[in-house]
């Protein structure tokens, strides 16, 4: 039986970095975790910061998709990549005594490229920026649009930013819970956006009478349009209209703005996501601090469309339990191993830290009808027997014979949410999807209008953070090309450096090491907006670190030296190593020609070693015990810099 093989290229090298490769904004964060491990905090720093303009908002609440593509979570556990960027924006961030170290970032910008992969290029692609930029209006200041705003601004273009709330941060600002994302930390970030030059009209909201027409004749070039979605969608089921059910895109934003929505002592969230959670467990700290007794969780959980409305229902409860409730559940239509929030790893710990305030879970119940006179009095939950299709599609089906009465005070209902386009008019020739969000290029974000873009929640539907910063990163490199007249593309660089074998070694024990996570307040003490998690002590960063398994380094075999010993394969701890006949491996005719052809001009044996990555921990025991240095450590390096199309 022949062994299917590839000769390794610059994917496979990249495709290693999986961390990088799973972050929508390309951020390094394997290289990251390596430098706090090493105490090299301000370089680390600068590698978290060069691709995220909220790189400190995302080290408290990313949903760190970089740690569900971890190659260590394929071992054990991933790596504490998000609690890892909080160490490091706390030393060197916008909430640190050193503000401005993110201002080295624009010394690294130089039109060769820069060495911070995912870091904008501020030099042009031909020729100079038009004196004073060209004119572009960000339609809402949430994440999606201050991302594109920061990118623009490095282009050198003249950008203006609307945004209809009296504060900036979207969904930042008034949808996450002070207790997980202190406001202190959004307004730093924004401050900096600001300083480059960023125009910010607050309390502007564009309406039917002054739209995308009114800015044209201000003379504005291009949009970007990043409203979001902050209008909460309804449940289709009878008593919808009853006091006390509310929608949880109003709940938050009222919670966030520091007004108080009483909803009783027991409160159903309708969702199942981390919205929900926060809602719950902001409601639950309220009421400690009124009565310092025995608080337990009440609601039920509706699956949310995707895992963005997840979060919203998990913010949801979590708020519900801060805000006086006394009983909160979180009855959701998935069980625990279909939801999936648990399938993440952030998810998981979001999930740890509900049970331990008290949140209760009930899986498989859904809503059938909310009952009382006026006011809410209860919730009808109707048995799941299946969430999803034959085809994976999410389609539910219930018992009606099943059927269990809630009482209730209040209901939160953490379904999703929907965008409020009221301001566009046919004569703006945007189209929208049949799910009422705009319709755009999925590469470019363009929309059916000529300099029109648009990203983030109002393109897409609900979605992460990070997702809808790499949106408005996105969307600023293609307003970038209309207006330039000049179509480009990202160029990758790689550079390979062989590390001495003598000097290569992981730090002891760095397989041992067990994923933690990030400390958090005690019980007792989780109140009001005190935020719930701290980051890690500089000894338990360290080792959080020294988990990472170095992707960035490959072992390289070199055939002309190798003398064949098998030491390399008999000292891997981890099987990854095979030297096999050459007739033994699957390999394209071409391929395997030019091997036979070297191996015989080498007077070598037709051999082949082969290597399986994906257990790889990089031990470097093999280029260690290999006499010959045939097998050696080299540590490669992406930058990537912009470059006119071809």
């Amino acid at each position: 039986m022949r062994i299917a093989v590839r000769l390794p290229g610059f994917e496979d090298w990249r495709a290693q970095v999986k961390c990088q490769v799973g972050c929508p904004v390309d951020t390094d964060g394997g290289r990251y975790c390596q430098l706090v491990a090493q105490e090299r905090y301000e370089e680390g720093y600068l590698v978290a910061r060069a691709p995220n303009p909220f790189a400190s908002v995302c080290g408290r609440v990313c949903a760190a998709p970089c740690e569900d593509a971890c190659r260590r979570g394929t071992i054990d556990a991933p790596i504490t990549i998000r609690a890892l960027k909080r160490t490091l924006t706390e030393r060197y961030g916008v909430e640190s005594v050193h503000p401005d170290a993110q201002d080295r970032l624009r010394e690294a910008l130089v039109p060769e490229g820069n060495r911070y992969p995912g870091h904008l290029p501020t030099a042009p692609l031909r020729r100079p920026a038009q004196a004073g930029g060209r004119k572009v209006a960000v339609i809402g200041a949430g994440p999606a649009g201050l991302s594109a705003a920061h990118d623009l601004a490095l282009l050198g273009h003249d950008v203006t930013v609307l945004e209809a709330a009296e504060e900036p941060g979207g969904m930042m600002r008034f949808g996450i819970p002070e207790y997980r994302l202190p406001r202190s930390v959004i307004r730093g970030e924004i401050e900096k956006i600001l300083a480059l030059g960023v125009t910010l009209r607050t309390s502007a909201p564009l309406t039917a009478e002054r739209g995308l027409a009114a800015l044209r004749a201000e003379g504005f070039e291009a949009f970007f349009l990043s409203v979001g979605v902050q209008k909460g969608r309804d449940l289709a089921i009878p008593g919808v209209e009853l006091d006390g059910v509310v929608k949880a895109a109003d709940f938050l934003l009222n919670a966030n703005r520091g007004y108080r929505m009483d909803l009783g002592q027991r409160v159903v969230v309708i969702g199942g996501g981390f919205v929900a959670f926060d809602a719950a467990r902001m409601a639950l700290r309220a009421g400690r601090e009124d009565r310092e007794d025995d608080v337990r969780a009440l609601g039920a959980s509706l699956k949310a469309e995707s895992d963005a409305r997840l979060v919203e229902a998990l913010d949801s409860a979590r708020a519900a339990v801060r805000g006086g409730a006394a009983e909160v559940t979180i009855v959701s239509l998935e069980s625990f191993t279909e939801m999936p929030v648990l399938r993440t790893a952030q998810g998981h710990e979001e999930f740890q830290e509900a049970k331990k305030e008290g949140i209760r879970f009930e899986p498989r119940r859904g809503p059938k009808r909310f009952v009382g006179s006026g006011r809410l009095e209860a919730v009808e939950l109707r048995a799941v027997t299946r969430v999803f299709d034959d085809a994976g599609r999410f389609s539910p089906a219930y018992d009606d014979q099943d059927v269990v009465a809630v009482p209730a005070d209040g209901c939160i209902l953490a379904i999703g949410q929907r965008a409020d386009l009221s301001f566009l008019r046919p004569e703006d020739g945007v189209e929208l999807t049949p799910a009422g969000t705009i319709k755009v290029d999925r590469t470019t974000l363009a929309t059916s209008a000529p300099g029109v873009y648009a990203g983030g929640d109002v393109a897409f539907g609900p979605r992460n953070l990070i997702e809808a910063i790499a949106n408005g990163k996105r969307a600023a490199r293609s307003i970038h090309e209309h207006l330039s007249g000049e179509a480009a593309r990202l160029e990758a660089i790689i550079s390979v450096q062989k590390i001495p074998t003598r000097d290569y070694r992981m730090i002891a024990g760095f397989e041992l090491l067990d994923r933690e996570a990030p400390p958090t307040l005690d019980l007792g003490r989780r109140s009001g907006i005190a935020e719930v998690e701290s980051a890690f002590a500089a000894d338990e960063a360290i080792a959080q670190g020294a988990r990472c398994l170095v992707c960035h380094v490959q072992t390289i075999y070199d055939p002309e030296k190798c003398v064949l010993c098998g030491r390399c394969v008999d000292v891997c701890p981890e099987y990854c190593l095979a030297l096999v006949p050459l007739e033994d491996v699957d390999l394209p005719e071409e391929e395997r020609r030019a091997l036979a052809a070297a191996a015989e001009a080498g007077g070598l044996p037709l051999s082949a070693m082969i290597k399986d990555d994906a257990p790889c921990i990089r031990c470097g025991l093999c280029a260690i015990r290999c006499p010959t240095d045939a097998m050696t450590m080299e540590r490669f390096q992406l930058t990537q810099r912009y470059a006119p199309a071809a």
